[in-house]
């Protein structure tokens, strides 16, 4: 099997998950900072500058382009490093270094802003600077990943189980806009750690302070959150007491069945981050986990960002005032000859 056919078959969107021109893009967009990554490499192991012509020495067994190949499909499909050596004929090792270095590469990229070509959102004050001005409701939630359970009697064993899941699982919080496209994905956590805590940590709050035009809808798991900033983020209504009036009851259900749809667009957005295979059970290292997370959550934003945005329409009917002498425009109460004809109540009534 030559590496020209392994190429050429694992450039299948079906194995990368994206498409043959988001690759092409992706791999033009990328190229320049492995080189500066190389060349910084291998000056630290000189100790100095360059003593021979550039392309001068040992060559690599994968070029750039089978690097970027075997990290997608890993990140894909979760396929062993072993599978992928076979794949190429090379050792297991050189693959595994190959996705060391191209990870990091994927995940510094950042996530793609709708509608605007090569503007990137890689920090949290880029996504609420960008809300800020284009006056953006942002959706704030956080998801769980299913991670291996950490070897006994090792500190910290127990950060990760949840109290939500029962399992050993990682937390992530994504931010997304009113049609599901993702804007932010980060502050990784283990899975004891309450949403609220990553909230106060990752400094989520102290944007809010900072930028206090920016809206945002929330779920429960943020409540303080939403009571320290009551005019900004929407939290579910609370629930009345069991001997509060019926309709008190029922005007809380609609409240919350309409937050709840202004909020629903996240976990779209969470639910695209799941259709790769590592993120819906992790099996890899711990420590590369938020790494992976922000690498595919950065490729799924490039694919929503291509989604144009929707432009709802009001759906309040307004008639528009029509002349005296116009045939639909008679005084109250008067009907047309075959007005009766189409008047249901009338119909029921009349005799058979």
């Amino acid at each position: 099997m030559t590496k020209e056919w392994t190429r050429a078959v694992l450039s299948h969107p079906a194995f990368t998950g994206i498409s043959r021109t988001h690759l092409g893009g992706l791999i033009e967009e990328l190229a320049g900072p492995w080189v500066a990554q190389c060349e910084s490499a291998r000056q630290e192991r000189r100790g100095g500058k360059r003593k021979q012509r550039p392309g001068a020495g040992p060559k690599h067994d994968l070029v750039f382009t089978d690097r970027v190949l075997v990290t997608l499909v890993h990140l894909r499909h979760q396929l062993p490093h072993a599978a992928l050596a076979e794949l190429y004929g090379l050792e297991r090792s050189t693959v595994t270094r190959a996705i060391g270095k191209s990870r990091p590469l994927l995940a510094a990229r950042g996530f793609a802003v709708p509608d605007r070509n090569g503007v990137r959102l890689r920090t949290l004050a880029d996504v609420f600077a960008f809300a800020a001005a284009e006056d953006v409701t942002l959706r704030i939630d956080g998801t769980e990943t299913q991670v291996r359970r950490p070897q006994a009697h090792r500190a910290g064993r127990r950060a990760f189980i949840s109290g939500k899941k029962k399992q050993n699982t990682c937390k992530t919080t994504t931010i997304s806009d009113s049609q599901g496209r993702t804007l932010w994905s980060g502050a990784s956590r283990p899975g004891r750690m309450h949403d609220q805590t990553a909230v106060r940590t990752e400094g989520i709050a102290e944007q809010f302070r900072l930028h206090p035009g920016v809206m945002a809808e929330v779920d429960e798991g943020y409540r303080g959150l939403a009571n320290e900033f009551p005019d900004q983020i929407s939290a579910p209504p609370r629930k009345p007491k069991q001997d509060a009036p019926l309709g008190e009851q029922y005007a809380w259900r609609e409240m919350r069945r309409r937050q709840s749809s202004r909020r629903i667009c996240v976990e779209h957005a969470n639910a695209e981050h799941k259709q790769w295979r590592p993120l819906q059970r992790y099996t890899g290292r711990r420590e590369h986990f938020a790494q992976t997370y922000r690498a595919i959550a950065g490729l799924v934003s490039d694919r929503a960002s291509r989604r144009g945005t929707r432009r709802l329409a009001s759906t309040e009917l307004v008639l528009a005032p029509q002349p005296p002498d116009h045939p639909s425009a008679k005084p109250p109460g008067q009907r047309t000859p075959n007005s009766f004809a189409h008047d249901p109540v009338r119909e029921m009534r009349m005799p058979t």
